[in-house]
């Protein structure tokens, strides 16, 4: 048996792509797209007719050519999140744009458009997991979204005090990134490479995951941006796990065992103590963390970059 079918058994495997022949070939659960995924699918010439059809979408709808452009990156997401949804038996993640991340507001009226596009569909909202950065200001919008029965996947994680924040949301789920975590600690300590289980960013949703565990916390955890299998194989246990199609096809090909490494019973016997967050606490604890610092804000910047790109590509077809 492939590690990847071994995987399936012990954790929920979702496809980290926008393209749909991969996740076809992988049969993951669920899928998540990010605005990077969806700028490289949309330059695919199988995909220009979901292109098209959003640019048409917004024309017929927007009174103006901002307004036009801005319903058709809203319809592109949810055209592409659709047809990942004829393919998956689980749910899709769809991201609100990134230059929202610090506007609470803004965050939930893009979440409830998106809603509302796939509802149109005839898709229910149970199985859409709408994308927020998490910034205060996205745990704070996951916090009124979820009260309204609209499900949160929390990005751009890479700290303990983000997950606490996204826990005390009620979040559906959170996306600590472990590959973007090693690659800051690849150059800020000089180092080429780091044994798995040493590995900077395993060991960030470890403890996540323990703090989970052992309070009970609902939440679900969901290991993502992996640089290697390895990471992904000392996660086997994690609630979730979204793989690049490189990663999957690898796994896919790779026969062996595949221990359980993240076990709720065993946080169950770790002395953890819960830590109480306000707005001060968070800001703080995160400023305290140069490279979740960092990783968040370099995040939020590149996939703002590429909506812009997108932005760009729709443009050019109105």
């Amino acid at each position: 048996m492939s590690k990847l079918s071994q995987l399936k058994q012990i954790t929920t495997i979702v496809a980290d792509t926008g393209e749909f022949e991969e996740i076809k070939k992988y049969q993951p659960t669920d899928a998540t797209t990010n605005p990077s995924l969806i700028l490289a699918a949309s330059n695919l010439p199988e995909y220009q007719f979901l292109i098209e059809e959003a640019v048409q979408y917004g024309k017929k709808k927007g009174t103006s050519k901002s307004q036009a452009l801005e319903l058709s990156i809203e319809k592109v997401f949810v055209n592409f999140g659709l047809e990942i949804l004829k393919i998956v038996p689980g749910r899709v993640s769809t991201e609100v744009d990134a230059r929202l991340s610090f506007d609470v507001e803004g965050s939930i009226q893009k979440a409830k458009n998106y809603i509302a596009l796939y509802e149109q569909a005839g898709i229910p909202r149970e199985r859409i997991l709408v994308k927020l950065a998490s910034t205060w200001e996205g745990i704070v919008a996951a916090e009124k979204l979820e009260k309204e029965g609209i499900h949160c996947n929390m990005t751009l994680m890479f700290s303990l005090a983000q997950a606490i924040g996204c826990a005390q949301a009620k979040a559906t789920l959170i996306s600590p990134f472990v590959g973007r975590i090693l690659d800051w600690y690849k150059k800020a300590e000089g180092k080429e490479k780091y044994a798995p289980a040493e590995d900077p960013g395993v060991l960030s949703v470890t403890q996540i995951y323990n703090y989970y565990k052992k309070l009970g916390i609902q939440t679900q955890i969901m290991g993502a941006s992996f640089r290697n299998s390895d990471e992904i194989l000392e996660l086997a246990g994690c609630d979730l796990l979204t793989i690049a199609p490189k990663l999957l096809d690898e796994l896919s090909k790779v026969e062996g065992p595949v221990p359980r490494k993240l076990d709720p019973i065993k946080a169950q016997t770790m002395d953890i103590v819960p830590i109480a967050l306000d707005e001060k606490k968070f800001r703080w604890m995160l400023c305290e963390n140069a490279m979740a610092t960092e990783k968040l804000y370099e995040g939020i910047r590149n996939f703002a970059k590429d909506t812009v790109k997108l932005e760009k590509l729709i443009e050019q077809k109105q």
